[in-house]
């Protein structure tokens, strides 16, 4: 009897530190990134967003940049780790910025194929959260 407990509370400890490491190592990967890109969307009372793209490894193959929500999506794709791109934008959107998030989809030769989302902010707000991912 002492035997099955015992294996039972091994497994379960087991188990435990497997999630601990799945979740660990997430939090890692995702510091990784946060270290190795900087992305940014500013819109401009003058009208215009300003998409800006560093990936400070310079190991990008391309990036497909994409505005969603907008009428006509916006996609354009680089083939180098830098950019700054302005687009035209006449009005702030009457439901938010969040309708119309900012897509990365990267090729990148260290981490592969993933992807960085991000809102558009107006000049001198905080800059909004950047969410990693992999597509």
């Amino acid at each position: 009897m002492p035997k099955k407990i015992i294996s039972t509370i091994s497994l379960g400890l087991i188990t435990v530190f497997a999630i601990l490491f799945l979740i660990s190592g997430g939090d890692d990967d995702k510091e990784i990134l946060k270290e190795t890109f900087q992305i940014e969307a500013v819109y401009y009372d003058s009208g215009h967003i300003e998409i800006s793209y560093l990936d400070k490894s310079s190991e990008t193959n391309s990036v497909v940049l994409e505005i969603l929500g907008m009428e006509n999506s916006f996609q354009k794709t680089f083939d180098n780790s830098e950019f700054i791109e302005i687009i035209p934008f006449p009005n702030i959107p009457k439901y938010g910025w969040a309708i119309h998030p900012v897509i990365f989809n990267i090729d990148h030769k260290e981490f592969g194929n993933i992807q960085l989302k991000t809102e558009i902010h107006e000049l001198g707000q905080p800059l909004p959260p950047v969410i990693y991912g992999i597509p």
